[in-house]
């Protein structure tokens, strides 16, 4: 490592570390140019980071929080995640909690911090990723600090970029208050009176359940599959095997899945059974508007004063100042390689190899793969 750049990573590590009140306007580099720069700092950029410095790699991590672990502490405030502590750690630096319990979100937020401060990753915090663009074999990064350049990019802002409302939602009335699961934190956060969840994923359900001690909760939308076990209860180390080395893209059934798990993945910890115990009505999927109220398939209008859309996510590199998608939005390549442009990577997609590719303990293997073909790559 060059002498400035070694004043570089002391440099970044007073910004992360020491003085999160610096402002923006206080931040300046000493250069702009890097091989790689990483874009997002969740586990992903974070695996990535890891294997890329253990390979000498010259690189930064941009992230627009003001610390790490930040998209984790802005989730609902009751969230657990649903794989059990000894598969929630990243490469080098295990959870650090009970075998079989279920870490908190601010517990996971916290971790990826210590993590970061551990190995100590040169991430730069504060900066908002504009625009992507390329030159030639060069990429350009517009921020909201300042302009980067690299030769290789990787792509590590997750598998939810956007939140996914439909259209129609516009035309409900004005007085029916209306959320995206995203922003929901808690009961108090709801208005009171009955309330309706559309969507029937793993936020939904929980969400509902927990409504549902205080108020009348509806909740509608087609069911996503559910495993007809909790798999983690019964030799869950099995269960985490096969879902990372048997439910793989090698496989020609799963292979075929990979295009549904990209909206989600199957109700693991809570079934539709426990929607009926905790008395949450369930109905048909939300169609349309009538009479400002939301109508369901088969033409009945339902009645409520609030609204949580648990309806996903949607894929969004509008960033992008190049073609890299496929027809339906996400990123377009192989393993985390891009097909379409040599020399940008991606890294935390669902299913990019395996099912467990988008989970914090599944996402070191995918990252220590692009890291390595980084490393073989040239211009």
């Amino acid at each position: 490592m060059t002498y400035s750049n070694q004043i570089l990573y002391v440099y970044i590590h007073l910004i992360n570390f020491r003085d999160q009140s610096l402002k923006k306007s206080k931040i300046k580099l000493l250069k702009n140019h890097w091989r790689i720069i990483i874009i997002g700092g969740g586990q992903a950029g974070l695996a990535t980071s890891y294997h890329l410095k253990k390979l000498g790699e010259d690189f930064i991590l941009l992230d627009e929080g003001e610390k790490i672990g930040d998209v984790w502490r802005k989730r609902w405030d009751s969230l657990r995640l649903f794989t059990p502590s000894q598969y929630d750690g990243l490469p080098g630096f295990p959870f650090p909690s009970q075998y079989n319990t279920f870490p908190t979100k601010d517990e996971m937020a916290d971790y990826l911090g210590e993590y970061t401060k551990h190995f100590n990753l040169p991430v730069l915090l504060e900066t908002r990723v504009i625009k992507l663009s390329k030159t030639g074999s060069s990429f350009n990064i517009v921020t909201s600090n300042q302009t980067f350049t690299s030769d290789v990019v990787v792509i590590c802002t997750g598998s939810n970029p956007s939140p996914f409302i439909p259209d129609f939602a516009s035309e409900i009335d004005k007085n029916i208050f209306q959320t995206h699961s995203s922003q929901y934190r808690n009961p108090d956060s709801v208005p009171g009176g009955d309330t309706l969840v559309v969507g029937v994923g793993t936020s939904g359900v929980e969400i509902a359940i927990e409504l549902s001690k205080s108020r009348r909760t509806l909740i509608a939308g087609k069911p996503v599959p559910e495993i007809p076990y909790d798999p983690f209860r019964y030799v869950p180390w099995f269960n985490w095997w096969f879902a990372s080395n048997i439910s793989t893209i090698k496989a020609p059934f799963f292979f075929q899945a990979k295009r549904f798990f990209k909206g989600g993945t199957p109700l693991i910890r809570f079934k539709l059974t426990d929607l009926d115990a905790a008395g949450v009505q369930r109905l048909p999927r939300v169609s349309g508007v009538k009479n400002g109220n939301p109508l369901l398939a088969g033409g009945k209008e339902v009645s409520v004063l609030n609204i949580i859309w648990a309806t996903g996510y949607k894929p969004d590199f509008s960033w992008i100042d190049f073609d890299v998608t496929d027809e339906r939005g996400w990123l377009n390549g192989e393993r985390g390689i891009s097909n379409v442009t040599k020399g940008l990577y991606y890294v935390g997609m669902w299913f990019q190899f395996a099912l467990t590719s988008a989970l914090i303990g599944g996402v070191g293997r995918d990252a220590e793969f692009v890291a390595n073909h980084i490393k073989n790559y040239r211009r």
